[in-house]
């Protein structure tokens, strides 16, 4: 079982990590914003890529399932922290981390 203190420590333990509020919610981003809490401590929301959404959401439905907009069909997630485990925590903050890491292709 994780908690919005264990996103918070594992997030900001992640290189460049900054956190910073987001509307409703807070955010913590590197280059770009990789995850977001929700006020209420309950969910976050992973920017997952749509084939890393994929799995999570089918490997662990009960805990993930797609943001219900356009931001999920682009790979937004979201997580029940509550039914997460810290390992599964961590190896998600890692995924969405290293996307929101790399430098954007130029166009």
């Amino acid at each position: 079982m994780s908690t919005s203190e264990d996103l918070r420590r594992l997030a900001l333990s992640l290189e460049g990590t900054v956190e910073a509020p987001h509307f409703d919610r807070m955010a913590f981003k590197t280059r770009r914003i990789y995850v977001t809490l929700a006020s209420d401590g309950r969910t976050a929301n992973f920017k997952f890529t749509p084939e890393q959404q994929a799995f999570k959401c089918m490997m662990a439905p009960e805990i993930f399932s797609p943001v219900p907009n356009g931001w999920g069909k682009r790979g937004a997630t979201t997580a029940q922290l509550a039914r997460l485990t810290e390992p599964e925590l961590e190896d998600a903050l890692r995924i969405a981390w290293a996307n929101a890491s790399q430098k954007r292709a130029p166009k």
